[in-house]
């Protein structure tokens, strides 16, 4: 008899421990019922755009897309300390969503047909251009043709460069850095004559206090960018619940005030919120 009771109460401890594991596994994955289950969520951005996607020293993360990603978020169900952001770079935001590294990017992620053959896209939440930045002191690139025999940096996985190349200046010079920031110091140092890519980011890199007086935006604009959030293909129940949060967004000024708040101080003159699933080309 006392030998059934101990068999007895190891088999309850024993129940009660794969309980517990089994929840804990399940706390760990992403899920839109949201911080009143427990449930955590991954959302991709970058970490080095100021006024975009910005990692601050003491571990914070600032920018634009930074809230509309928390935005969007706290309307599928989550508080913001449900949230995980995770750096995606230009080349890796198509695999992070296919792997389900993350739920959704958003992190300057322009539209196009390219990319919608591997991912789908909410939004657009920005209409964006591209442009240049180049050196304060330097008056020899009055038009995107100059830009021949110059030497041009955007960073890997962007179309930027290319775009320039292939539609404007056929002799350009590419050069393709890892990361924006490798771009803005190689242009400081002489080393390229011009980075490329939307005029926002090259506002909130011009914007630092580090960097003021020291660039210019040289105001071409040569592409339309329309920013979408990025998801996983074949989504139609997220694509949409993200669609509403957008709408929200725009029509309840929270848009607005994250545009005057993440812009303002480079004096950015930002396009009106574009309407939900009107690309403009």
């Amino acid at each position: 008899m006392q030998l059934r009771k101990v068999t007895a109460a190891s088999a309850a401890v024993l129940a009660l421990a794969l309980t517990a594991t089994a929840c804990g596994s399940d706390d760990k994955k992403d899920d839109a019922s949201g911080s009143s289950g427990g449930k955590k969520i991954s959302i991709g951005i970058k970490i080095d755009q100021p006024g975009l996607g910005l990692k601050t020293p003491d571990g914070k993360f600032t920018g634009f897309d930074v809230d509309v990603a928390t935005y969007v978020a706290k309307e599928l169900g989550y508080d913001a300390k449900d949230i995980t952001f995770k750096e995606t770079k230009s080349a890796d935001r198509e695999t992070s969503i296919e792997r389900g590294d993350v739920k959704f990017i958003a992190a300057s992620y322009s539209i196009n047909d390219e990319r919608l053959a591997k991912v789908d896209f909410a939004g657009p939440y920005l209409l964006a251009h591209q442009d240049i930045l180049v050196r304060a002191d330097d008056n020899s690139i009055k038009s995107p043709e100059d830009l021949n025999n110059k030497k041009l940096c955007s960073v890997v996985g962007s179309t930027s460069a290319q775009n320039v190349h292939d539609k404007l200046a056929p002799k350009a010079q590419l050069q393709e850095y890892g990361g924006y920031s490798e771009c803005l110091t190689g242009l400081e140092n002489k080393v390229i004559d011009a980075l490329t890519t939307d005029d926002d980011i090259l506002a909130g890199y011009a914007s630092q206090d580090a960097n003021k007086g020291k660039f210019k935006l040289a105001g071409f604009k040569m592409t339309n960018e329309n920013y979408g959030i990025g998801l996983k293909k074949g989504d139609a129940d997220l694509k949409k619940k993200i669609n509403d949060a957008l709408t929200k967004m725009v029509s309840d000024g929270s848009w607005e005030k994250a545009v005057k708040a993440n812009f303002g101080p480079a004096n950015y003159k930002n396009e009106p919120a574009p309407k939900i699933g009107n690309v403009v080309k």
